[in-house]
């Protein structure tokens, strides 16, 4: 297997890494990624392929030496009860219980919430002055939201950011010590505060998803346990919250650099030209896996007991899924893309990234048709997370 000596904290790669992508897949499609220690898959067909083979999955082996070290017990305690991090028949178990609470007429339930919130967020952005819309609207719209779908009060919204941020921080490439510290304290208060508010919803129940799992049961009437239930808010806020604010900021400036017709937004459009965005610009990049049994993958073995990275951000380019994989072509038939993962794992929140971007956008432009650049947008040092931390505007 050829090697890739690649930082991915490389400035240059940072801002386009599409162009490496393209080199690589062109060289492998697979290849061993130094500065990982792993394996690196970079062609759709193949990401498509092992995104649903049961060979390989999220769960790391038994006696592969992955004990949490004590400074991140908290967090490992969290994580442990994941279903990002399970697979059957764990996984399968609480899959299925959070979709019996997590339905698709209750994401649709929150239209009228999203759009609510989204021309609150509008009114209040400065009209005489540059504004960064990632912090007063793509961050600000997807945790109200989660706030309300979990039913915690909205006054948590900047604890709810800061413990996600945290323990977000932890999948990127300048994870560090620091990073750890402040990941376990988040993921112990976060934690201790759904603890005690699920127990102030055992017994004050109400139309909100953490009464609906407590309340969710499989036909032989087993629930989820606490901790699975404090496990499954995290992964919803940090998975989906997350997702959310970097397609709706990855969204925005794709559009004004592109100059993107109104059009495009429209009722009967603004679908397809999401589904474009997201695979134009996705948010998440790369997600590993453990391999179980040996697999053969573009002409090469993955052995069994090593982990390899999908790399969903080179699969949403490849010239061999979508014609002129770098244009950003609003127009296009939508067609399957991976930027939502795929396979057992698939993003749970998915449909409601989908819903928010789906009002969010055409809200924004709707209200603010001449909005603009402020200044060149840059990407931030976040690998395997592809976000701008900000992103100056001018309506």
């Amino acid at each position: 297997m050829q090697t890739l000596d690649l930082s991915p904290r490389d400035p240059q790669f940072v801002q386009n890494p599409y162009a490496a992508y393209d080199t690589a897949r062109n060289r492998g499609p697979v290849l061993y990624w130094k500065q990982y220690g792993m394996a690196a898959v970079f062609d759709a067909a193949s990401v498509r392929a092992l995104l649903r083979d049961r060979r390989l999955g999220r769960e790391a082996p038994a006696g592969t030496g992955t004990d949490a070290p004590p400074h991140l017990a908290a967090f490992h305690a969290v994580e442990a009860h994941s279903m990002l991090e399970l697979e059957p028949p764990r996984h399968t178990r609480l899959r299925g219980l959070v979709l019996r609470a997590f339905t698709s007429r209750r994401i649709a339930g929150l239209g009228p919430d999203i759009a609510a919130v989204a021309d609150e967020l509008i009114t209040a952005l400065p009209c005489d002055a540059p504004f960064d819309l990632v912090s007063a609207y793509c961050t600000e719209l997807p945790v109200r939201i989660i706030a309300r779908l979990l039913g915690v009060p909205e006054d948590m919204a900047p604890d709810l950011l800061r413990w996600s941020h945290d323990m977000v921080a932890m999948y990127q490439a300048r994870r560090g010590r620091e990073i750890e510290h402040r990941a376990n304290a988040a993921a112990a208060e976060f934690t201790a505060f759904l603890r005690d508010y699920i127990e102030h919803r055992r017994d004050r129940p109400g139309d909100d998803l953490i009464s609906h799992l407590i309340a969710a049961r499989e036909e032989d009437g087993a629930r989820l346990s606490t901790d699975e239930m404090i496990g499954t808010c995290i992964l919803l806020l940090n998975a989906g919250h997350e997702a959310t604010v970097h397609s709706l900021g990855n969204a925005v400036k794709c559009l004004l650099e592109h100059d993107t017709p109104l059009e495009a937004l429209a009722p009967d459009r603004v679908a397809a030209t999401v589904e474009e965005l997201l695979r134009y610009d996705p948010p998440l990049h790369m997600f590993t896996r453990h391999v179980y049994e040996d697999v053969n993958a573009g002409g090469e073995t993955l052995r069994a007991g090593s982990e390899v990275a999908l790399m969903l951000g080179a699969a949403c380019r490849d010239p061999a899924r979508f014609a002129d994989p770098h244009v950003f072509d609003p127009a296009r038939t939508p067609a399957p893309h991976e930027a939502f993962g795929g396979g057992p794992h698939f993003c749970i929140g998915a449909p409601l990234a989908r819903l928010e971007m789906q009002i969010a956008l055409p809200r924004l432009f709707d209200a603010l048709p001449g909005l603009r650049l402020a200044e060149a947008p840059r990407y931030a040092d976040s690998y395997h997370f592809h976000k701008l931390d900000r992103l100056m505007l001018q309506a």
